[in-house]
């Protein structure tokens, strides 16, 4: 593998984050590599060209076997400038960009999509859904304080005291977590619902109160499986009555691969207090909510729901710099001498190699290809 990191400057609606933050980029740049930033591709993130030390800021010019970092997946047009046998390693969200998977293919890049990096104690540190989904949660809890008609803490006034806000979060994973720890910080009344029983150990140690609905959906790789129709029902008769009464509801719960899963029906919205709030974090693949309209707020029956798109965006900062410490952690052990070795048979590598030698080389994704023939 060359030598050459190119950094692309991202061109997706709404996405304001860099591959490489400066620091990241010196260390890579210290490690004997050539580092190229497209032009005005760290703007966004407030990283302007002259906050790079020791790389090239151009419009990259592509040769054989670079190694190109991203966020979000390169367009057609991108892919076909790129060189057979570049890497190229971003967020490709594989099973809903099938079509760019087989232009990589086609083109014989090898790509390494982020999100397929396996969920294990070793891999933590590479983790770049849980980095970003951290950031979501947060920036959810803040969403829903803003556009909420009340105070989240109680507070003693002189004109008397005001209850905490009672909020509900539907999801307990990096995300959910995240933003139950938000919301209490802010003082809110905080219950939580998980359909996987693993969960109540951590949201009970973060202040909250589990909702218990009976149902255990705990999958593979600390995800959660889908649930059945009789576990669905089961599900929503349990959570209406939480739901009615919460002031905002935050919900984070999604199936890899998959649509969002609707948790909150339009009886569970027209059952909630008057000025309630329901931010729809999972908006970026459906949305858990039956009314959420992605990317936007509506009001329905006095009730305000939002379905913010690329929450990590909104603290670009934080969210590129730990996007680039990811990348860094997941390709240093292969660094030798200046140069990408990758193994391809090591476990982390196999699982998030999606193309390589003009094939289709993760088996989840031929998989997809297949049923979507």
């Amino acid at each position: 593998m060359s030598n050459r990191i190119i950094v692309l400057k991202e061109g997706h609606d709404g996405e304001k984050r860099v591959a490489l933050d400066p620091k990241i980029a010196a260390k890579f740049s210290a490690l004997g590599f050539e580092v190229v930033i497209e032009t005005g591709a760290g703007d966004q993130a407030h990283f302007p060209s002259d906050s790079y030390d020791n790389v090239t800021v151009a419009d990259p010019e592509f040769k054989d076997r670079d190694i190109i970092l991203c966020i979000q997946p390169p367009t057609l047009e991108q892919i076909n400038s790129f060189k057979p046998d570049s890497l190229v390693v971003g967020m490709l969200d594989p099973y809903r960009n099938l079509e760019t998977i087989e232009a990589f293919k086609n083109a014989r890049i090898s790509t390494i999509a982020l999100e397929f990096i396996p969920r294990i104690t070793r891999a933590q540190s590479m983790d770049v859904l849980s980095s970003q989904a951290s950031i979501t949660g947060y920036q959810g809890a803040l969403i829903g304080a803003s556009l909420a008609p009340r105070f989240f803490p109680m507070l003693t006034t002189a004109a008397g005291t005001i209850r905490p806000a009672r909020v509900v979060v539907i999801g307990a994973g990096v995300a959910g977590l995240q933003a139950i720890a938000t919301a209490r910080r802010l003082g809110a009344q905080v219950e939580a619902y998980d359909i996987r029983a693993a969960a109540k150990e951590q949201v009970e140690s973060l202040g909250a109160k589990l909702i218990e609905t009976g149902v255990d959906a705990s999958g593979q790789g600390g995800y959660a499986r889908e649930l059945t129709e009789e576990e669905t029902a089961k599900q929503a008769q349990a959570l209406f009555d939480h739901i009615a009464k919460a002031h905002v509801v935050i919900s984070t719960a999604a199936v890899p691969g998959r649509r969002a899963p609707l948790i909150i029906t339009q009886e569970m919205v027209e059952a909630m207090p008057k000025g309630a709030v329901i931010v729809d974090l999972a908006a970026d693949t459906g949305g858990n909510c039956a009314l959420t309209k992605p990317g936007e707020t509506i009001v329905h029956n006095d009730v305000t729901v939002t379905g913010p798109l690329l929450v990590p965006t909104r603290c670009a900062v934080h969210a590129s710099e730990m996007y680039a410490q990811n990348i860094f952690n997941l390709l240093s052990p292969f660094i030798n001498e200046g140069k990408l070795e990758l193994d391809y048979d090591e476990e982390i590598i196999r699982e998030c190699m999606i193309t390589h030698d003009g094939q289709i080389v993760s088996d989840r994704i031929r998989k997809a290809m297949e049923d979507n023939q």
